[in-house]
């Protein structure tokens, strides 16, 4: 990556990735389906009809696809966000803390909508949260601290990571 030109990363970010934001960062003038569509729209590419169908059936916006963000709840505003994210079929989708933002029952479905993205759609997705019930939604869990990975947990019970976060804790704390 370092060896790129800032034209291979965008490229790379554009074709290869997608991102979901804590904020969602939607274009507020643009509808939910203009908001998922847009990097492809930039990109000049079409989107294919079949998948985008999927995407939108699969987050479940199917009747709110004219809609202005504004008229949006969170939860929506976050599925526009994802199924954005999703839209292009990237390679891995990166998600930074996707249900910081949302009331508990929104943020559930939205951490079951990418675990479906995984199994179903086949779509990687690698999530950074400090929340243990969303980290239980992942296959494995790696724990990061000052920057190095300093465990890591399969198949994660929201219990466990909680274990596990309140050691690292204890460990600060005596050190």
């Amino acid at each position: 990556l370092v060896g790129l030109k800032d034209k291979q990363l965008t490229q790379l970010r554009r074709d290869h990735i997608g991102f979901i934001f804590q904020a969602f960062n939607l274009l507020p003038t643009l509808t939910a389906l203009e908001n998922i569509t847009l990097p492809m729209d930039i990109a000049g590419r079409k989107a294919d009809k079949q998948w985008l169908d999927k995407v939108v059936e699969t987050v479940g916006l199917s009747g709110r696809l004219s809609h202005r963000p504004s008229q949006l709840s969170g939860g929506q505003q976050q599925r526009v966000a994802c199924a954005r994210a999703l839209a292009g079929k990237p390679d891995i989708i990166f998600a930074d803390e996707p249900t910081g933002n949302l009331d508990s029952r929104s943020g559930a479905e939205i951490l079951s909508f990418l675990r479906n993205s995984v199994r179903e759609l086949g779509q990687t997705v690698v999530m950074v949260t400090h929340d243990p019930v969303a980290a239980s939604y992942a296959d494995r869990v790696v724990f990061l601290a000052d920057g190095r990975i300093v465990d890591e947990l399969a198949q994660p019970t929201a219990d466990a990571v909680l274990d596990r976060m309140r050691r690292f804790d204890a460990k600060g704390r005596t050190s």
